[in-house]
């Protein structure tokens, strides 16, 4: 009779944990979603920032790079947290921040303001790697790989999903409206991580390197910088070099100081382990490439005709070209779970980098017709969703469990660097082909730019299968 009351407690017990798993996983897709999409609402703002604010197009490029760079520097911070005992309240917080940046760039303040706004919603991008942690922490083994797997291609498709939809509010509402629609998103998904984060794991503890975390946010800034300011490359050499060199200096620096401390803001030893650093560096140069013919497809959509190329294409028209790259990331990201059972996590990351180099194949031998373009781009969104599933796995599988949010945050810096420089890379290229006294480069820049980028996935490509060489090395005496 006494183990009767028992047992039906586990009775009613297990349905409930189970419904709470069939909320939580929702919760944590929809989170990392937004907080991509909203980071991403500058990208298709900046010349409608430049024309409300009377600014110019440099300084409204600031509304993207802001964010960028205060996601960079957050991500490891909230890593470093999420791994201790106060993820849900880290969590909270982090939205909270975003919904206030949010409602600055929707209230009537000045540029400044604005930027302020932007940056607070850049620090919601450090959140992707939190929401794996909880993944790892409440779901069964099976069952957290595919859902960090998804969240991981969220994270990278959330940028197709907002391009459009504040493209075209922009054009029906002005800057305000698209900016509204960050507003409403990230009220929403801090309702949503309020009724479904659960608690860390007890016994864990986790501190903050202070000092690390400031001379990394001294390295990224001076990167993103020298990203972002081309002119300064061209014009002034001598001080671009210079800054670089600062920048490699204050990386060393900022080595030192995390093998030094007893609590690293990264864990660089773990970092170092061959399997974790090979995965950076394919995520590194994958990054650069996979941004680059991003950026170059979008860019050549919106050319006008007069320029002998290009479809001339509104910012809202030029948006829906993202919709392959969104739906079919999506795709393959639902399908790498299921691959991963015969093909290892390398070699998914391998297959990956050379999907998405059949995609500058595919942009620099056709695109006179805009159907080539969407071709071009669903294969990029193909290879990008099956890379970004594939990669968790290749780094958690020399993780801990409760370094998971550390170690992901460390490789999502990684890639926003990457996607940073892809970007510059990208308009260098133009920019060098663009003639005195013309607005456009010639059409055969765009050629030379995607052989640039079939280079970074060669690149990519190779370092993907020396992981899975080692691997099999490692498991086949």
């Amino acid at each position: 009779m006494t183990g009767q009351p028992a047992d039906g407690a586990a009775v009613k017990a297990f349905p409930a944990a189970r419904s709470e798993a069939r909320l939580l996983v929702p919760a944590l897709m929809f989170i990392a979603l937004v907080v991509a999409a909203v980071a991403s609402l500058g990208t298709p703002l900046i010349t409608s920032v430049a024309t409300s604010f009377h600014v110019s197009l440099g300084s409204a490029q600031w509304t993207l790079t802001v964010a960028l760079l205060s996601g960079a520097v957050a991500t490891p911070v909230l890593g470093r947290l999420g791994a201790g005992p106060h993820r849900r309240a880290t969590i909270l917080a982090t939205l909270a921040v975003v919904v206030v940046g949010s409602a600055l760039t929707v209230l009537p303040v000045p540029f400044a303001w604005l930027l302020a706004g932007r940056a607070a919603q850049g620090v919601g991008l450090g959140l992707t790697a939190l929401m794996m942690g909880v993944a790892r922490d409440h779901l069964s083994e099976e069952r957290s790989a595919t859902v960090i797997a998804l969240i991981s291609v969220v994270s990278i498709i959330g940028a197709g999903v907002g391009y459009p939809l504040a493209a075209l509010l922009a054009e029906l509402g002005g800057v305000r409206a698209a900016y509204g629609l960050g507003l409403v998103v990230t009220a929403a998904a801090l309702l949503t991580a309020w009724r479904s984060m659960p608690e860390a794991p007890e016994g864990r503890s986790a501190h903050v390197d202070v000092a690390g975390a400031v001379v990394l946010a001294a390295v990224l800034l001076l990167v993103l910088f020298l990203a972002g300011e081309r002119n300064l490359w061209s014009r002034h050499l001598a001080v671009a070099a210079g800054l670089a060199g600062v920048a490699a200096v204050l990386l060393c620096a900022w080595a030192v100081i995390e093998l030094r401390s007893t609590t690293p803001l990264v864990d660089v030893r773990a970092v170092r382990h061959p399997a974790v650093a090979g995965a950076n560096l394919a995520m590194f140069v994958g990054g650069i490439g996979m941004y680059l013919l991003l950026t170059l497809i979008t860019r050549y959509a919106q050319t006008p005709h007069g320029a002998g190329y290009g479809f001339g294409l509104t910012t809202f028209v030029a948006g829906l070209v993202l919709i392959p790259f969104s739906v079919l990331g999506f795709v393959a990201g639902k399908l790498t779970p299921r691959v991963r059972t015969r093909i290892a996590d390398p070699l998914l990351l391998a297959d990956s980098a050379v999907v998405v180099g059949g995609g500058f194949v595919l942009f620099a031998a056709a695109r006179s017709d805009l159907a080539e373009l969407f071709a071009a781009m669903g294969v990029l969104g193909f290879g990008v969703g099956g890379f970004s599933a594939a990669m968790p796995g290749v780094i958690l599988a020399a993780t801990p469990k409760s370094e998971t949010s550390s170690a992901m945050s460390f490789n999502y810096v990684v890639r926003s660097v990457g996607y940073s420089l892809g970007s510059a890379v990208g308009g260098s290229i133009l920019a060098t082909g663009t003639g005195p006294g013309h607005l456009f480069p010639d059409d055969s820049d765009y050629t030379t730019a995607a052989l640039v980028g079939i280079g970074a996935m060669a690149i990519t490509t190779l370092t993907s299968l020396a992981l899975a060489r080692r691997r099999w090395s490692g498991t086949n005496p």
